[in-house]
Parts: C-alpha cells; structure tokens; sequence
C-alpha cells in the first residue's frame, strides 16, 4: 500500500522496543516511588509542565532556537559556508508543511523532544521521491520496531493532522526522522529531562497548592478544638459544625468566644517555619539543573558583570548546541542533501548570530577592528548593522604603509641600517694659476660679482624655505 509517497505495511514479524527492562514503550507516566502508579500517586509529564520553571526552560529553549534563521549553505571555500537556495530542498526548509510556519515547526520539534525525549518527523514525498513536507507526529502515537535482521521500523496510528488516516501504520527508517535525547536504556529510547527533575515539580506543585489553600484561609492555620472534659459525639459534631460554618472560609480570622474551656490549639506550621521560599527557590534550581539552562534566566537574577555575549555564549555552549547541532545534522541526512555539481558540500545551517548578539557599543567597536584589520570587509560589517551595501566595499581593505613579513625580510637583508663608510680626504687646492690646480687672481669688480651672486642665491634660498614653512608657495 502506497500513502503520503512511500510504501507501507503492517506490522508482522516485529518487536516492540524494549527500554529499561520494559517489554513495550516507555511509560508516559513516572512513578515517583515503586508502585505509586497503583495508588494513584504517578507524575504525569502533563502535570510537571505546569510547573513553571518546567514550562518556563521547555518554553525558553524551544522558542531561543526556533527564532533562528534555517538556511540551506553551500561551501564557498574551505570552513566558510554562503547561503543558497536549491530548490528540491529550500522550500521545505522555508514552509516544512501546510498548517506551520518554520519557527512553528522547530518549537514543536523541540518540545517534543524537551518533553518526551523523542521527536518523530514523517516525510512526505512527490512522485520523484522528494522530500517536500515535514510533519512533526505526536510522540504517543509512535512506537519503534526492530525487526530480526536489526532494521528499525515506526509504527504510525491516526493523526489527522499529519494525513494518517489509518491506524497501525508501519513505515521504514528512511521515512522518519527520529531526533532523541538522553538515550540511557536504549540507542532508540529517549528521556526528557523532566524525567530527572519530575519529583522536583511534583514537589513546586503541592507547595503551590498548599499555599494557595493556607493563604484560602486567611493565612491562618487549621487545627483542633479541645474541651477540657469528655464530650459526646453529637456535642463534638455540633461544636465542629458551628465552628466550621462560623470561622473557617468566608468567616476566616472573625472572633471566636469560646467557653466551658475549649481551646483552639494549630497543627499546620506557618510559611516561615517551612521555608516556604527556600524550597521553592531549590526545585527551581534542581529543575534548571537538569535541563541545562541558567539559572538567572529563570529565576531573574542576573550576574553582577555585564556582558551579555559571555552569558549568552555560556547559556549556547551548555544547553542549546547539543540540540541545535543534532537538528542540522538530522536534516541533512532526512533531506538527502547532495553536494553540488562542482563538488562543494551542502547542508542547512541554523544562523548564529540571531542568538549570539552584543550590545551595540561593543557590536560596533568589533567590526571597526575586524575591518580596519582586513578580516573584514565594510560591507560585510554593515550587512551585520543591517546596513545597504557600500559601493566598493565588498574588499578588505589594509593601509599602504603595511608590509608583509616577506617584504621585511627582503629589506633587512641588504642592511639598510648599517652606517656607511666615511669618504676618503680630498687634496687642498693649489696656490697658483692654471691647469695644476693653481688659484687664478680676480681682480676687484669679478670678485664683487661673484660675492654679489652667493648673496642672492643664498637669499633665494632662505626666502623659499620660509615660504615653505609658511604654506605659500614662490612664485
């Protein structure tokens, strides 16, 4: 039988997944103590969510990477990567199905796998074996089959949403994409978080709710009415009636006039001697732990430093790279993403710099180094201010009185700095006239001339250089 472009069957000669000792699937529910889901005392992951700091890390990791940009890159030359578009995989990176928008579908992949441990993404294909839909299945609804040969199959029921219009639904490996995380019992078998820190929200939730009941009544805690002497059951009861119907609810801190030696003695203790915050405060803490996000980012309590870059970098680092990068590779794999005609690799790509900014001082003052340097050209420091391009900007650019290292060398290896050697002594001029260096008589109006014609020039002289000095020029 042929459905959504792949053929399927049902399932025969199959196993169930085995995890943890189990014969079938992971439970959805988890006991906090061994037998609590007889006595109705099992953490349902449903229960755990509302938990806030639960719903507040599933919330903040799954919609930090959804509000990145999904691209499909190509190598432009060794470890640096451009945008492209292709068009049997770009569209579906851009619209994965009819009814979400991309930063819906990554939200619901990861809270899918936040939640469960699992994601389960069923591929629809055209008639030329394309990848042209993504739908993210409702992991309760998907069970992973191995057959004896060790080839994984998913059994599929009905999710209309996803046009699974049949029940017990089997399809192979190659039409799935199965994301999972924290595969401790089995390399098919994933945990969510909230599996460690599920008692730490079962903990936050009956605080929560004895809370919400002491501060019901006023505040005040309950406790038990004695009478001095032995009482009948219908004296007992009526006082009790009497005292629930006038001091308790509504009623809750009135005047009580009490006789015959009845005193009113509390059980409960109050918020302050239960440290009410401090355990509240810890299961924040223990929850955070687990899914490993900081705790400032929950809490509210921000580092006394201020850099934002170094925070948002270690938040990166620890919690959200391990999903972001298991993502990328997933979907190349699922999309069989082929390299180019000119051999140059391909893949998508998450783009980073959505999540990891700066503050703008610090923003600005990076990119006038990385240009001034030549790492950079201006264009593409203006592409991150969301800028125009520049005309003539698409070069690094470097001063012209830096020199290579080679140039250097070259320089330094005739010697340029040694001093050179004095000249040898000339002979003085000799005393007579003519060829032998003999000096010739002037008489007195030559010699004026040429005493005249030294004045001048040397006067020429001074006039230029201080016209030189003053900016002018000699005309």
């Amino acid at each position: 039988m042929r459905f959504l472009g792949f053929e399927i069957t049902r399932a025969k000669e199959l196993s169930g997944v085995s995890g943890g000792g189990r014969s079938t699937w992971f439970p959805l529910i988890r006991e906090s103590f061994t037998g609590a889901w007889q006595k109705n005392h099992a953490i349902r992951v449903e229960d755990t969510l509302s938990y806030w700091p639960v719903f507040r890390c599933v919330s903040l990791i799954s919609s930090d990477i959804a509000k990145l940009g999904l691209d499909l890159v190509e190598e432009a030359s060794d470890d640096v990567w451009k945008p492209t578009h292709v068009s049997a995989y770009s569209p579906v990176l851009k619209k994965p199905n009819n009814f979400q928008t991309r930063i819906q579908f990554v939200e619901s992949w990861l809270q899918s796998k936040l939640t469960r441990g699992n994601t389960y993404v069923l591929k629809q294909r055209d008639s030329r074996g394309v990848v042209i839909s993504l739908y993210v299945l409702d992991p309760t609804l998907v069970k992973p089959l191995v057959s004896e040969l060790g080839e994984v199959f998913y059994e599929l029921n009905t999710d209309y949403l996803s046009r699974l219009t049949a029940s017990n639904i089997v399809v192979p490996a190659s039409e799935i994409i199965h994301d999972r995380w924290n595969a401790l019992y089995h390399p098919l078998c994933g945990l969510s978080p909230i599996y460690a820190a599920a008692t730490k929200a079962l903990t936050g939730l009956r605080i929560q709710d004895a809370s919400s009941k002491f501060f019901a009544r006023g505040a005040l805690p309950s406790g038990i009415l004695s009478a001095p002497g032995v009482i009948g059951d219908d004296t007992a009861k009526r006082l009790k009636e009497h005292w629930e119907q006038n001091y308790s609810g509504e009623n809750t801190g009135r005047v009580a006039v009490l006789g015959d030696g009845l005193k009113f003695e509390r059980m409960s203790v109050t918020a302050e001697d239960s440290q009410l915050i401090e355990q509240l405060k810890w299961t924040a803490e223990a929850i955070c732990g687990a899914f490993g996000v900081p705790v400032y980012m929950v809490m509210g309590t921000a580092p006394n430093y201020n850099n934002v870059q170094s925070l948002t970098q270690q938040y990166y680092s620890q919690c959200l790279q391990i999903l972001i990068e298991s993502m990328e590779l997933l979907l190349d794999e699922g999309l069989a993403i082929k390299p180019a005609d000119t051999g140059r690799r391909r893949g998508t790509r998450f783009n980073l710099d959505d999540l990891l900014r700066m503050d703008t001082m610090t923003q600005v003052t990076a990119i006038r180094d990385a240009v001034g340097a030549g790492v950079m050209a201006p264009n593409e420091g203006r592409r991150k201010l969301n800028l125009e391009p520049a005309k003539g900007g698409e070069s690094p650019y470097l001063q012209q009185q830096n020199y290579s290292l080679a140039a250097l060398a070259e320089r330094d290896s005739d010697k340029p700095f040694e001093k050179p050697e004095p000249a040898p002594p000339t002979e003085p001029p000799g005393d007579g006239d003519g060829e032998g260096g003999e000096q010739t008589e002037l008489d007195e109006e030559e010699r004026g001339l040429v005493v005249n014609a030294g004045w001048a020039q040397a006067s020429k002289t001074w006039r230029q250089s201080w016209l030189k000095c003053a900016g002018m020029r000699s005309y």
